[in-house]
């Protein structure tokens, strides 16, 4: 009886301790695998100067009417303007401070303690209708198109290599809505219940077609892009505000000159500086722990419902881990 009776006195206090202070879980993940971990319907639709030759049931972004361009200064040289989304960066989104599941669930012991992120979801009966959430980013250049060499000579996709070029483990912002908002004192302007209610247009907008980028600070069915950190006071599911958190550091990659705009007429010949975000310049595709690679809505817009494309694509203990492939439009004088 008195062994009965300190087994249940043990059971209740290992039940008592909170989630942040038991041991974390394992990272997950796998590494993204080029043939069928992506979603190559997501390039098109592929079109030179206004004419869609390769259309798609995708929503694009206006290209250039004229199909000539001209790029060099004193003497310019003759191109054909070109338009494709190309697949440019990857995302990991995770809760376990060092743990990359792009990279095959990979978790790093730097020798010091970040401290737990977490997602407590909505109370069944506690009156909240959202719960709240902490993540972790880490931010990959991934040109998938020049190393595959898919177009050798096509000089307007990415020259670079592969490289991890950020981790939020290591961004006293990231975690801290104080030193964010020093940062950017703008998140004042939108703390109000008229700019958060233009956010119910931005979602339509966004899953229908393109996000409306003049309401740069919305990020549709996922919330605000302010503060531009990991602390998500609305969590309603691990999808929306892992996305949510990827939007923000894409937007923070924009404020730091980290990400240029490449679409448009102004980027023929060149990227440049974009310090305000333009949503409709990209597409999110889910690689981890579920890749989506078909369907219309596979790489949805900035803003756009999670609930088509990502429902029931992550699950407990295997599948917390999330991982994101960043699309890019590009408009490019090809000469």
């Amino acid at each position: 009886m008195r062994l009965l009776v300190i087994l249940a006195a043990a059971l209740a206090a290992l039940l008592a301790v909170p989630a942040a202070a038991q041991a974390p879980s394992r990272c997950t993940g796998k590494f993204v695998n080029p043939v069928t971990d992506i979603c190559w319907s997501c390039l098109f639709p592929l079109s030179v100067g206004g004419l869609k030759i390769w259309p798609s049931d995708r929503p694009d972004t206006p290209n250039p009417a004229s199909p000539i361009c001209a790029c060099g200064s004193p003497i310019p040289r003759i191109g054909i303007a070109v338009g494709f989304w190309e697949p440019a960066r990857l995302v990991d989104v995770t809760a376990k401070p060092w743990c990359f599941p792009n990279l095959g669930g990979l978790k790093l012991d730097p020798g010091f303690d970040i401290g737990m992120g977490q997602a407590t979801g909505p109370l069944m009966n506690g009156g909240r209708t959202a719960g709240t959430a902490n993540w972790h980013v880490h931010w990959y250049v991934y040109p998938l198109l020049h190393w595959l060499e898919i177009l050798t000579d096509f000089a307007c996709f990415e020259q670079t290599t592969f490289d991890i070029a950020y981790v939020t483990e290591v961004d006293p912002t990231w975690n801290d809505d104080v030193l964010t908002t020093l940062i950017n004192p703008e998140v004042a302007l939108f703390a109000n219940p008229i700019a958060k209610a233009a956010c119910a247009g931005d979602c339509a907008a966004a899953t229908a077609h393109l996000p409306i980028d003049q309401l740069f600070w919305c990020a549709g069915c996922q919330g605000s892009l302010y503060p531009m950190n990991g602390n998500i006071a609305a969590h309603v599911a691990r999808v929306q505000s892992s996305r949510l958190a990827a939007e923000r550091m894409l937007y923070k990659m924009h404020r730091m000159g980290l990400a240029w705009g490449t679409a448009g007429s102004k980027a023929l010949c060149g990227r440049y500086l974009m310090p305000i975000l333009k949503k409709s310049q990209y597409r999110i595709q889910m690689t981890n722990p579920t890749p989506t690679v078909s369907g219309r809505f596979a790489c949805s817009t900035i803003g756009a419902s999670s609930l088509p494309p990502d429902a029931g694509r992550h699950y407990p203990v295997g599948g917390e881990d999330m991982g994101y492939l960043i699309w890019r439009k590009r408009n490019c004088c090809m000469l």
